[in-house]
């Protein structure tokens, strides 16, 4: 099976491209699956955003990702829903593209980006220009059959030692073959950076089950993701260590500092936020 377009791609059809207003599309996640983490739905208002952007530079140039000023989860995400996404793009030159978008599941805002920022690369480096032309043109009239997303495989963290409820270190095996780099990218696999925040996400969350519940019960849930940065890209096979570190608790809000190394390289960070999860 070709998994181009398949693997790792989050738009299904395009709606709206008009110049200077909102870039509007959308995304059926398949009801097949288990579960379809929010680090997807931010992914997919950024290849949104991507698709405009290379449009914009006649498939010569491609954001790829960099910084994100901050991520917010306000509302969970289930498989079966249609995604509305919205990104706006602020400024596309041929160094880098600025953009913040939304997603929405019926009218209800779910996820919100602010201040992203990707550096602008050639895009004959990572993938075909004819290729993703081709599949701009399909996106943008009447779009792609949705449901070819069969999921990813697991990613478990290997714990390696830390302090509880203060400190945990992780190490992550990045897979040296998985259907997703024929997709992100064919000419340049590289491990996608939203699965390494999803990665700290985890981390962040792990270091959380060890702290105080919070005042009235219940657990701390994520929240949002900010400050993010990615440094240097993951290739198939690396081996990353992962460290979540408490930087600030009160009794409503646990924000935590997380950091990816390869070896003493530090390869990106981001501070992860979270509450005390909503009680029925």
């Amino acid at each position: 099976m070709d998994h181009h377009f398949r693997a790792f791609s989050f738009v299904d059809r395009i709606t709206s491209v008009a110049g200077g207003a909102p870039i509007c599309g959308e995304y059926f996640i398949p009801s097949t699956l288990a579960s379809f983490a929010p680090s997807l739905a931010a992914e997919a208002v950024g290849q949104l955003a991507a698709w405009a952007a290379m449009a914009k530079m006649d498939f010569a140039r491609r954001p790829v990702a960099g910084l994100a000023g901050e991520i917010e989860m306000l509302h969970p995400i289930r498989p079966g829903q249609r995604l509305e996404l919205t990104a706006e793009l602020d400024t596309v030159e041929a160094d880098a593209a600025a953009y913040g978008g939304s997603v929405l599941v019926d009218g209800l805002e779910v996820i919100r980006l602010r201040h992203c920022v990707g550096p602008m690369l050639a895009v004959a480096d990572f993938d075909d220009p004819a290729a993703l032309r081709a599949r701009y043109a399909v996106l943008c009239n009447g779009g792609a059959p949705p449901g070819s997303f069969g999921g990813l495989p697991a990613f478990p963290l290997e714990r390696t030692g830390g302090e509880a409820g203060l400190r945990v270190t992780a190490t992550l095996h990045v897979p040296t073959q998985a259907d997703f780099f024929a997709d992100h990218f064919p000419r340049r696999p590289v491990f996608p950076g939203t699965l390494l925040m999803n990665a700290c996400l985890e981390l962040a969350a792990l270091l959380a089950q060890e702290l105080a519940a919070p005042a009235g019960g219940g657990a701390w849930a994520l929240r949002g993701v900010a400050d993010v940065k990615l440094r240097a890209f993951t290739p198939p096979g690396e081996v990353l260590e992962i460290e979540a570190q408490l930087n600030q608790l009160s009794p409503d809000t646990v924000t935590v500092n997380v950091a990816i190394r390869k070896g003493r390289r530090i390869v990106g960070g981001a501070r992860v936020r979270l509450t005390p999860e909503e009680r029925a």
